[in-house]
């Protein structure tokens, strides 16, 4: 599975960005998708997750409300819709694929990544 994330990009914040992770080699089904993000000098965190093909979706408490997590099968294709940005949301976001149905918060559970994408959130 090789993934390929885009969407990021320089934002003020209030503002909103779809992120994107496409697959290819292989669909998204039957596979849980997460997203993560990073800044410098601190740990992976989990952002949100997509499990069960979609029917169970987890979100940190800091995007809770303001981030959605979907997936188009079909397209092959995760999203990460982020509205209400703020500067604290800047970080390289990443997406990843588990080899199972049950997403978890837990990077290293996390089997294939995609390169990340920077979003830079301007106060």
């Amino acid at each position: 599975v090789q993934l390929q994330a885009s969407g990021g990009g320089l934002v003020q914040a209030g503002d909103s960005l779809r992120l994107s992770c496409a697959s290819s080699g292989r669909t998204f089904s039957g596979y849980a998708v997460g997203w993560f993000r990073q800044t410098p000098g601190k740990e992976r965190e989990f952002v949100a997750s997509d499990g069960y093909n979609g029917r169970v979706t987890t979100y940190a408490d800091s995007v809770k409300g303001r981030f959605t997590i979907s997936r188009d099968n079909a397209k092959n294709t995760v999203y990460l819709q982020m509205s209400s940005l703020t500067p604290e949301d800047t970080a390289v976001y990443s997406c990843a694929v588990k080899r199972t149905m049950d997403a978890t918060r837990w990077f290293k559970d996390y089997d294939y990544w995609g390169q990340g994408t920077l979003v830079t959130v301007s106060s």
